[in-house]
């Protein structure tokens, strides 16, 4: 089996930061650093910037990479991922990586051990977990995952689960880091699948995967990122980027 594909889902009206896949940080377009970042992962056989906007085309061939133009009418990174994994004519086993377009500064060994994940030829879809700070409990905006004793994700969500009911010493706690691998015809079942209630009420798009049985393998990084969602991210993520050289 050859190696995974990365496809960096990059889209230009984010309803906070529009145009943030252009946003100079040190001096690149956000873009060009989540591509610089797969290649120096050096486990993918190719990584391609799926966009529906010509100004990100054209930013990305402009730096040398690659870049292909998917459907406006896309609901989710998901779709745009699976539209151009079809497009590469990408099947059965092989595997996808979906790398979220607003992380310049995603350490390149997280993405390396996401791709391993698919040495097990029994793992349909995977992700990466971290340990959660206690300080990021009570924070919605840092999503929580429970695994089973195999490593695989029982539940995702908002919430700071598990519950505790007794003091003392309490179960790992782990915190989600939103990167996807999946089998291409694993990705291509969940562009069709319909949303779940639960995904929903979470507004957590990997919980379609699990409410319709798809099985996803957690692996835990020790590397953090900082994703750019609004203008004054910028600098955090300068920040970041400064740690990780």
């Amino acid at each position: 089996m050859s190696a995974p594909v990365a496809v960096i889902p990059s889209r230009y009206a984010a309803s906070r930061f529009p145009g943030k896949p252009l946003a100079l940080i040190s001096g690149k377009p956000m873009v060009q650093h989540v591509v610089e970042r797969c290649l120096e992962a050096r486990c993918f056989s190719k990584v391609v910037v799926a966009t529906d906007d010509e100004r990100i085309l054209a930013a990305v061939k402009a730096f040398g990479g690659e870049a292909m133009m998917t459907s406006p009418a896309c609901a989710s990174g998901t779709d745009r991922v699976a539209e151009v994994a079809h497009g590469l004519g990408l099947s059965g086993d092989e595997v996808v990586i979906n790398v979220q377009g607003d992380e310049p500064a995603v350490h390149p060994r997280a993405l390396a051990t996401l791709a391993s994940a698919f040495t097990d030829p029994t793992v349909e879809m995977a992700t990466l977990v971290r340990a959660l700070k206690d300080a990021e409990r009570p924070n919605p905006n840092v999503v929580k995952a429970v695994l089973d004793e195999r490593g695989n994700a029982l539940y995702f969500s908002r919430a700071d689960l598990p519950y505790q009911r007794d003091a003392g010493a309490g179960p790992e706690r782990w915190a989600h880091v939103g990167l996807y691998g999946y089998r291409a015809r694993v990705l291509s079942r969940l562009a069709t699948l319909p949303p779940t209630s639960l995904e929903k009420a979470e507004s957590l798009e990997q919980l379609r995967a699990l409410g319709h049985g798809i099985r996803i393998a957690c692996l835990v990084t020790l590397h953090e990122s900082q994703s750019v969602d609004r203008p004054e991210d910028v600098p955090l993520a300068e920040a970041a980027l400064a740690r990780l050289a």
